[in-house]
């Protein structure tokens, strides 16, 4: 049932999720603590992961009242989806930062208002009719695997504080661009750093443009690989993928991408575009509408940092906008 799980070290397991997207797992983790066990970032709520998650509680002797808190690095379903269902068995906390709870409520509560904000976001910026339609519906498609929804408690942490996980006190390092609210947690003494999908190997994280959330989340991102910059970091947990053991080069690799990503689209707008045109040129067109939604914020995060930087001017034509060097 289990692809892998690993002893990464004594007291803490990870477990990989399957996921039904390219990725094809998120890492969680368990942590053993004498006060019980912490989960972090569960998963997406699938049969497979549930059968994944009795599998693992079962071979590892857990005990549902023995699960003492759900922690989650950020809001986005392949890690958030399956507190719910962790919540209703166990009845632990779910602890969430308090950026993440808001854009939580806003994708999958009352009548999920993200989804129209982003669609018409997206409709604005040149996405066809025809594909708007999907875009909906893969949105709306979201609801089944982050229910049943948990009651969050707020994570009211910023840079500096300390939470606890198993036995050890972390710190906690405030990383918004990937999500807002995003948060790693780093333990200098055994110089580890549970950092979500803040930072991971070989892949560049999505850093892509939310309606009503930060106007600039790739400011917001290199700020924050700025912040970790400088951390003593032997072993990195991330979201995906292995464990990096080449943190603070990876740091490096993933702001000198966005910076030749950013000259690249430049580059690309010397002729006017939307950025759905401009996505088109950079991602092309062989995407699935999952695909889609995140080149398109990717697109549309990148074209913010420019115009940030008055490298990039924006017209509007026919109710739609554009964008030039």
């Amino acid at each position: 049932m289990r692809e892998v799980t690993t002893w990464r070290r004594e007291g803490l397991l990870q477990v990989r999720v399957p996921l039904p997207f390219p990725l094809r797992w998120v890492n969680a983790y368990v942590i053993r603590g004498d006060q019980g066990y912490t989960i972090l970032d569960p998963g997406l709520h699938t049969p497979e992961a549930e059968a994944l998650w009795d599998s693992v509680l079962r071979e590892e002797g857990i005990l549902d009242d023995q699960v003492e808190q759900v922690v989650l690095t950020h809001f986005h379903p392949d890690h958030y989806g399956m507190a719910g269902w962790f919540q209703e068995r166990t009845g632990a906390p779910v602890l969430l930062s308090e950026e993440g709870c808001h854009i939580a409520s806003l994708l999958w509560g009352l009548d999920q208002p993200m989804t129209r904000l982003l669609t018409d976001c997206f409709a604005q910026h040149g996405l066809p009719a025809e594909l708007q339609e999907q875009m909906t519906k893969h949105m709306d498609g979201f609801v089944q695997w982050v229910s049943p929804q948990p009651k969050l408690t707020p994570l009211q942490l910023r840079t500096g504080d300390t939470i606890r996980l198993g036995d050890r006190l972390y710190e906690a390092i405030e990383t918004p661009g990937h999500a807002s609210g995003h948060l790693c947690f780093y333990n200098r003494e055994a110089k580890e750093i549970f950092c979500g999908d803040h930072v991971i190997s070989h892949i560049s994280p999505n850093v892509g443009y939310t309606p009503g959330d930060h106007p600039n989340p790739l400011q917001q991102f290199i700020e924050s690989l700025q912040a970790v910059a400088h951390l003593e970091v032997d072993i990195a947990y991330s979201g995906h993928r292995e464990p990096l053991t080449n943190f603070n080069e990876r740091v490096q690799e993933l702001m000198e991408h966005h910076d030749e990503r950013l000259a690249h689209m430049e580059n690309l707008l010397q002729e006017s575009k939307t950025a759905y045109e401009l996505c088109v040129a950079v991602f092309g067109t062989r995407l699935t509408i999952h695909q889609l939604r995140f080149a398109l914020a990717e697109t549309l995060a990148h074209i913010l940092y420019l115009q940030s930087q008055d490298r990039v001017k924006q017209t509007e034509q026919d109710g739609k906008i554009y964008f030039q060097s």
